[in-house]
């Protein structure tokens, strides 16, 4: 057995129940995951009618997804909703945190859930944008606090960004790639706290294109996001941005796209009054040597064949299913 198949078995055994905080979209959207995958889940949200509209939706998301073989109505009974919060996190394995993006209100709410939840407890924000060195200023053991940062809606998709703080422990963040790996996520860890993480950022700086081509009469909403959808989307959901460029480059690879179509790609930073990333030696090297660990290990042709029989297969069934 090998030691992340050990990790998960653990972490099935010890992480059974689940406090959710806060049931806006992104909370309904975890509890939901989390009911098809056989925890037990509290609900802590003191929103007038909260629990009919946590059920009603429930009842919504969860045939779409796929691995649900119990009905509804049996997963359901793994729901309970608590008013108090002292209560909701007193048998917690794991609590999601999902409240109003406000530093005042995370930091009084881990204060209170630090002084009521179990000492094993795992404690992970999905907070977009406060990092947790701020969050946990106010606790008795910061390092306890993670981001674990989904995309919407994290009931189908799979990415989860793992964030820890300096004063973070290793065991911690551990135990949280476990857990989100043990619910069929795909957790990445990031090295280091910036600003809106990674997905946010690179999502951020297409939409700042978008809306000024949209604001220049460029094109329409509408035709801009069948582009993205017709070109990049369909690209991307096959191979990011590296790999893409990597057989963009011809034979020689990313080499051949540094050395042929990075002047052009500046050239517009610059016309767009952008600060450029220019490409040095060192960033040449680093990228090159992670190039060369990774994917760089197939040859072009076997890239291509894989790019190429996945895109197909993806607008086959894009084309079934609009």
């Amino acid at each position: 057995m090998d030691e992340q198949t050990a990790s998960l078995i653990e972490s099935h055994i010890a992480m059974q129940n689940v406090t959710v905080i806060g049931a806006g979209v992104i909370g309904i959207s975890w509890i939901a995951l989390f009911l098809a995958r056989g925890l037990r889940v509290v609900v802590y949200d003191n929103a007038p009618n909260i629990e009919q509209r946590v059920i009603s939706s429930i009842q919504a998301i969860l045939p779409n997804i796929e691995t649900v073989e119990l009905p509804v109505s049996s997963l359901l009974k793994r729901l309970s909703f608590e008013t108090d919060l002292a209560r909701a996190v007193m048998s917690a394995d794991v609590i999601q945190e999902n409240g109003p993006d406000k530093i005042n209100f995370k930091r009084k709410l881990w204060i209170e859930i630090e002084r009521y939840a179990p000492q094993h407890a795992l404690f992970l924000s999905s907070s977009s944008g406060i990092p947790t060195r701020i969050q946990a200023s106010g606790m008795q053991r910061p390092g306890r606090l993670l981001i674990g940062h989904p995309f919407n809606p994290p009931h189908l998709i799979p990415l989860v960004e793992v964030v820890p703080h300096k004063r973070a422990l290793p065991e911690t963040t551990q135990r949280a790639l476990s857990f989100y790996r043990m619910i069929g996520k795909q957790p990445i860890l990031l090295r280091k706290e910036v600003p809106g993480f990674v997905a946010n950022r690179l999502q951020a700086a297409l939409m700042r294109e978008a809306l000024l081509l949209v604001k220049w009469d460029v094109v329409t909403v509408d035709e801009l996001d069948e582009i993205v959808t017709r070109s990049l989307g369909l690209r991307w959901a096959t191979g990011g941005p590296f790999v893409s460029f990597h057989m963009g480059g011809g034979p020689k690879g990313f080499t051949g796209f540094i050395d042929h179509f990075s002047w052009g790609m500046q050239l517009l930073w610059l016309q767009s009054k952008f600060s450029p990333v220019f490409f040095s030696t060192e960033l040449k090297e680093k990228l090159l040597n992670q190039i060369s660990a990774s994917f760089g290990k197939k040859s072009l042709t076997e890239l291509e064949a894989d790019r190429d029989r996945c895109i197909i297969a993806l607008q086959r069934t894009l084309d079934k299913v609009k």
